[in-house]
């Protein structure tokens, strides 16, 4: 007997996917990808580092292991949020 729904996720942020292009996030129901070349804190983490986030304050993703920060707004607007110096 196959399932007709999937189940609902528990948690508000998890990690879906980690690959050598980057990992992909889903919070609240949207996905992000962060590529390794612009987010470099994460590539040489270990993937229970990484698999290990929180979202704080509903909008804060943070990375206890890692000492990572970031606001879901810096990933839904990054051109806003460069993260080099220019």
């Amino acid at each position: 007997m196959k399932p007709t729904e999937l189940g609902t996720s528990t948690s508000d942020v998890e990690v879906v996917n980690v690959s050598p292009q980057g990992l992909w996030l889903l919070v609240k129901g949207k996905e992000y990808f962060l590529p390794r070349k612009d987010f470099p804190w994460f590539q040489n983490a270990r993937l229970s580092e990484i698999r290990r986030v929180e979202l704080l304050h509903g909008r804060h993703l943070h990375w206890t292991d890692l000492d990572i920060d970031l606001d879901l707004d810096a990933l839904q607007h990054r051109d806003r949020y460069p993260l080099k110096y220019r």
